[in-house]
């Protein structure tokens, strides 16, 4: 029996339909919270890894930035890296002061000095005291090389090695316009640590254990001293079971506390 026209249209339209849906892409399920990814220089073994997981994953990172000695025998913010660096501003990401010589904090002094130690450069291994402004320099040395590698420059935000942290060193940062950024307990790798006693399956179930919705992540883009290094092993993992778990990621321009940043 001959369908009448309108139950041919409508059968047409049910048809064109469900075409139409099978040829959707799934809607992303919503995010359950956000991990904010940060990355400290280090000896930069790990610098083109990094860059392909966050590719591949489409996740925007933050990165900390100092003028460490890298396995290629160079420095990290040499002209030798200015196509590294330029591809990760062309991504998206953010950046901020690692201070330039991968300054270590020792102690506050009298007159809101700073008792420092740098790691690298003239006055490597060196304990020196600097007024607020000479450490203001020293954040701002990052910025100045980062603007003459890619030309653009830092977001106002900084890390120092260690995550230490002190009144006299946050005054300092605050007169020339930087905000200190740590990380969450859960947001340690543990990539400092040794392999013996952290070994990296242990390091991961704790990430992936602890993390929650708000936390900032740090791990390094290389380090000398782990014997099994964590990076190769824990990256990718540690990315999948989070997005596993619903999670998304962003920068620290979307960070609650630091979104009124301005490049």
């Amino acid at each position: 029996m001959a369908r009448s026209p309108y139950a041919a249209a409508v059968a047409l339209l049910a048809a064109t339909s469900i075409a139409q849906a099978a040829a959707q892409p799934d809607e992303a399920p919503a995010c359950k919270g956000t991990i904010y990814l940060t990355f400290d220089t280090g000896s930069q073994s790990q610098a083109d890894l990094i860059a392909d997981t966050l590719r591949r994953h489409r996740i925007k990172a933050t990165f900390f930035l100092a003028n460490e000695k890298t396995v290629r025998g160079d420095w990290s913010l040499d002209p030798s890296w200015a196509g590294f660096w330029k591809a990760r501003v062309a991504e998206g990401h953010a950046f901020g002061s690692h201070t330039f010589d991968h300054v270590y904090f020792q102690r506050d002094a009298a007159g809101g000095r700073i008792v420092v130690k740098p790691q690298f450069g003239a006055h490597a291994g060196q304990r020196e005291t600097w007024t607020q402004q000479q450490y203001c320099d020293e954040l701002r040395r990052v910025d100045t090389r980062f603007a003459q590698l890619t030309g653009r420059h830092l977001d106002p935000i900084f890390r120092t090695p260690g995550g230490h942290s002190s009144p006299n060193i946050l005054a300092a940062a605050k007169a020339c316009g930087y905000r200190h950024v740590g990380w969450a307990p859960a947001g340690f790798s543990g990539d400092e640590t040794s392999s013996d006693k952290f070994p990296n399956d242990v390091l991961l179930r704790r990430a992936l254990d602890n993390l929650k919705d708000g936390d900032i992540f740090m791990a390094h883009m290389g380090i000398w001293s782990r014997k099994d290094p964590w990076m190769p092993a824990n990256l990718e993992p540690l990315i999948s079971g989070l997005e596993r778990k619903g999670f998304c990621f962003a920068t620290l321009r979307e960070h609650p506390d630091y979104r009124r940043m301005q490049p």
